[in-house]
């Protein structure tokens, strides 16, 4: 087993935090960062910035120019092996000169996976992987799920009172946490590569479901409507904002001629759609990651299928009784022996509200 240094440990953190800057900009393509470096000395560090660019690998080593000769390279993620749209970044190390790699991971991805490492090997170069694999593995968890599981990462968000309902009875739900809470969604809605909701809340809410982040560069997330019958297209705002529109519809239905949004069709059952067919469809379409923003139904369905990740829930300090709408409806709990016990990720005060990061 490989015994990583204390600098190992500091240049990778340092690449680790690089990659994360394309959080909002590298999808469907994985977050890369990587430092160059002569002992303590960084000569030259970089991210891969957006699909069709250059590699992490690449912006390091143009600053890095001749002193990469004889240096160490920190990846996050084994480098490419491959002819992509860029140049192996295998081989751009080799050419540079580079007498170690070290690799938070490796890469799972087919045309890669361990291919890299053997260019690397094979020319000579020191190879050392697993430093810090587990913050790589959180950085980049939609991408994994996308080639290692076939679906996307599911997130789903949920804002509630304090007595756990969502909305009042006849579905008004403006405003239950506070404007810090909303201007925080926008930031895990800027992280997906589709936001994710059901008709029935584009029918009471007619949402835009777009990024809303000033002087950020963003890529519009898709956003998925599921409608079975295609019963919520006359609410047009979730196709307006500039951001694509997909609707996930039985395939039962024949689906209008639109310039403003595509259409696609799963099977369904007893009038539901397939979730496990709309997740796949989105990872075909190259999806690492969905944000979903949905009523107690959809999500509900989503966590009782198995196909929730993570819950993001903004708990606000107040009470909306009785009469309220759940939080969730359709686990089919009836016995304590059933209750789902949640793991505890973050939690932070964000405004007046909670916000509880949680996972299975």
């Amino acid at each position: 087993m490989t015994e990583f240094t204390a600098l190992d440990h500091q240049h990778m953190a340092h690449a680790l935090r690089l990659a994360e800057r394309a959080a909002y900009t590298a999808r469907p393509n994985p977050m890369v960062g990587c430092v160059i470096a002569r002992d303590e000395v960084v000569v030259g560090e970089g991210w891969h910035q957006r699909t069709g660019g250059p590699h992490a690998e690449v912006f390091a080593l143009r600053q890095a120019g001749e002193q990469a000769r004889g240096a160490t390279a920190y990846v996050t993620l084994e480098p490419c092996a491959h002819h992509g749209r860029t140049p192996p970044c295998a081989l751009a190390l080799i050419e540079a000169g580079v007498t170690r790699v070290v690799a938070a991971m490796r890469d799972p991805f087919p045309k890669v996976d361990g291919g890299g490492f053997v260019l690397l090997r094979d020319a000579g170069i020191e190879v050392a992987e697993g430093l810090m694999a587990a913050q790589a593995r959180e950085l980049n968890h939609g991408f994994l799920s996308r080639i290692e599981r076939g679906r996307p990462w599911v997130r789903v968000k949920l804002a509630a009172s304090l007595d756990g309902r969502t909305a009042m009875a006849d579905g008004r739900s403006k405003w239950i946490t506070g404007a810090a809470a909303r201007d925080d969604v926008q930031y895990w809605r800027a992280r997906a590569g589709a936001i994710l909701t059901g008709a029935a809340t584009v029918l009471a809410d007619d949402p835009v479901l777009t990024v809303r982040l000033a002087d950020t560069e963003v890529l519009p997330p898709l956003r998925v409507v599921l409608d079975a019958r295609l019963r919520s297209l006359e609410c047009a705002r979730v196709r307006e904002g500039g951001a694509p529109t997909l609707y996930v519809h039985d395939a039962a239905v024949s689906p209008p001629d639109a310039a403003d949004a595509e259409f696609a069709s799963v099977p369904s059952h007893d009038g539901r759609l397939d979730l496990g067919a709309v997740l796949a469809l989105l990872a075909e379409r190259g999806i690492n990651d969905v944000h979903t923003e949905a009523g107690a139904t959809l999500a509900g369905a989503l966590l009782a299928g198995g196909w929730v990740d993570e819950l993001l829930l903004y708990q606000a300090p107040t009470l909306l009784g009785e009469h309220g709408l759940p939080l969730l409806s359709g686990l089919g709990i009836h016995a304590m022996e059933q209750q789902r016990r949640l793991r505890v990720v973050d939690r932070r005060q964000v405004g007046e509200d909670l916000r509880l990061l949680l996972r299975p």
